[in-house]
């Protein structure tokens, strides 16, 4: 039976149940009347009232189940059919749990399921290919799973940011759908805030880089990520990640744009061979990153950059970053010394690519490529 016709089933099952529900209200009042009568056990009520909820698709064998996922987890492996796997997360409270257990980390397996993938790490072999979606009229930007746009069919939407400029600064509200910014909804991930020049930025995340969503654990809410939230009296509370600086560059002589990127909730220890003692509750020593250098191109004269074959438009907001290690970081492997981390770049009009690997999230990286949108006077 197709995974649609599971969830109508379910729809109308928890309906009934609502109608039953609703008649039990008057056994409450008749126990109120006489009390010398046997009140039935509520326990058993509610217990039947969820297996009822779940239905007959929640006595599947164990087994069984664990085996259907699988199958759809390997099968269904990019959008919009793997909205399969999430379906089937959405049936009942044991496919969920199993679901979970099923559904690897991006670092894992290179794929993008849930929300709560959003800001766990890329996967360290190859990256995870998206595109940006520029709308000036609206000033959003859109970011997208995929190579570029796809002709036909109706990509999966990630995360999407919409510009506000103030007088002193200019804010990007990062959310999970395009028609809701407001930082107390539960759609609200995050914001990038820049100074008056636009040379510096600061990554604000809604959560605490202690407290970063795990594939189990603590309850989640309906959007993936943990339901916890800050308190009622500061419903916009945000926490500092990373902050971006661009050099100033007003004479124009320095060449392309030049960042340094401080990520404050990634320690260096995560790409180091054999990771160091960390002080509980620190992070330890933050991951910077800074641009790859370009080469000059005498024959085209302009810097170039290999971005093998994702990038096809020469643009000021094309940029690579690596990793910048210190004389004192012994045990990072050679390999990791020049390996791109993440990687933007203009592919058409208004269209931008961006791939990002371990140790940066989906978040992380849209927040860095949105900093390249905002209008730098000083450093170019």
């Amino acid at each position: 039976m197709p995974f649609k016709s599971i969830v109508r089933e379910l729809k109308e099952m928890k309906d009934g149940v609502g109608s039953r529900s609703g008649r039990g209200g008057e056994g409450k009042r008749w126990r109120g009347r006489a009390r010398s009568h046997i009140a039935p056990d509520e326990t058993s009520m509610v217990e039947s009232e969820q297996s009822m909820e779940q239905g007959q698709w929640a006595n599947l064998p164990p087994e069984l189940l664990l085996d259907i996922i699988r199958r759809v987890e390997e099968t269904e492996t990019s959008w919009p059919a793997r909205a399969v796997v999430v379906h089937c997360a959405s049936v009942c409270k044991s496919w969920r749990e199993v679901t979970r257990e099923v559904v690897q980390t991006p670092e894992q397996c290179g794929r993008l399921t849930f929300p709560i993938s959003l800001k766990q790490p890329g996967p360290r072999e190859s990256p995870i290919q998206c595109y940006i979606r520029r709308d000036p009229l609206t000033s959003t930007f859109l970011l997208y799973s995929g190579l570029m746009p796809s002709e036909g069919k109706k990509d999966k939407l990630l995360l999407v940011a919409k510009r506000i400029r103030r007088t002193t600064c200019t804010d990007f509200i990062i959310s999970l759908v395009a028609n809701d910014f407001s930082r107390s909804s539960n759609n609200y991930i995050g914001r990038l805030r820049s100074n008056f020049l636009g040379t510096k930025f600061t990554i604000l995340d809604r959560q605490s880089s202690y407290e970063a969503p795990t594939q189990s654990g603590k309850r989640t809410s309906r959007n993936g990520f943990h339901s916890r939230q800050p308190s009622s009296r500061t419903p916009s509370s945000s926490y500092t990640i990373g902050t971006i600086n661009y050099e100033l560059n007003v004479l124009r002589t320095r060449g392309p744009r030049r960042m340094h990127c401080v990520m404050n909730s990634i320690p260096v220890s995560s790409v180091e061979e054999e990771s160091p003692m960390v002080i509980p509750g620190s992070l330890g020593e933050p991951l910077i990153l800074k641009n790859r250098a370009p080469r000059w191109h005498e024959q085209l004269q302009c810097w170039c950059l290999n971005f093998r074959g994702r990038v096809t438009v020469a643009s000021v907001k094309n940029f690579q970053l690596i990793a910048a290690y210190e004389p004192h970081h012994h045990n990072v492997p050679a390999a990791e010394h020049d390996r791109v981390l993440l990687q933007f770049g203009k592919i058409g009009k208004d269209i931008f690519s961006m791939d990002y690997s371990y140790p940066l999230s989906a978040f992380q990286a849209f927040a860095l490529c949105l900093s390249s949108f905002d209008t730098k006077p000083a450093c170019e």
